[in-house]
C-alpha cells in the first residue's frame, strides 16, 4: 500500500518489511508508475530526462534534482554494464528508501557499455542521499537479476507493466493474483 510518510512523499512501506536489509528485493525497489515496457525514447539524454521526471513524480521529489543527481553520476563513469543493459543510479537528498524504475528501449541507445552494446533495458535506481550500505545492497541485487539470460530475453519480450512486474518482481505478481 503506498502512503505518504511525515515529509509528504510516497512511501510504499515495502523495504525491509520483517526482512533484514541484506535481502533487498526488486519488488521492493520498482515503482510501477516509473516502468515503460516499450519505450521509444531516443538515445540516452532522453531516457535518463524521462525516467528521472516519472521516478520524481512517483515518488514526489523535484524531477530537475533527480535529473540533475543522475547526469552528475553518469558523468563519473558509463552505466552500461553488458549484455544490452544500463543500471543508471544516483544517491538523491529527500529519499526515504532505494527505489527503482524500468524501461525497454525500442530502439537501444548507447550507455557506453564495457561490450559496446547498445543498450535497450535500462534500470534506474535512486537510492537516499545518506544510504551507504543500502544504496550498494540494492545495486547488487539489480545487477544480479539482470545478469540472468532468462530473465533479460523475457523483459524484451514483456509488452506490459504487469509482465515486467511478473518477471521482476514475480512475488508480488502472484501475491496480487
Amino acid at each position: 500500500m503506498t502512503q505518504r510518510n511525515s515529509t509528504g512523499r510516497m512511501d510504499t512501506g515495502r523495504m525491509g518489511a520483517g526482512r533484514p536489509d541484506d535481502l533487498i528485493t526488486l519488488r521492493d525497489l520498482l515503482v510501477p508508475e516509473a516502468i515503460f515496457p516499450r519505450s521509444r525514447w531516443q538515445g540516452r539524454k532522453q531516457v535518463l530526462a524521462e525516467m528521472s521526471e516519472a521516478m520524481a513524480v512517483a515518488l514526489g521529489l523535484d524531477p530537475r534534482t533527480v535529473h540533475e543527481a543522475v547526469l552528475e553520476r553518469e558523468r563519473l563513469g558509463a552505466t552500461g554494464v553488458g549484455e544490452g543493459v544500463a543500471i543508471p543510479h544516483a544517491r538523491v537528498e529527500g529519499l526515504v528508501r532505494p527505489a527503482g524504475g524500468f524501461a525497454r528501449l525500442v530502439d537501444p541507445a548507447d550507455f557506453d557499455a564495457i561490450d559496446e552494446r547498445r543498450c535497450d533495458l535500462v534500470f534506474m535506481l535512486l537510492a537516499p542521499a545518506e544510504a551507504g550500505a543500502d544504496h550498494l545492497r540494492a545495486l547488487a541485487r539489480v545487477s544480479r537479476n539482470f545478469r540472468q539470460h532468462a530473465v533479460r530475453e523475457a523483459l524484451r519480450k514483456a509488452q506490459t507493466v504487469e509482465a515486467v512486474l511478473a518477471i521482476l518482481a514475480p512475488h508480488e505478481a502472484s501475491d496480487a493474483a
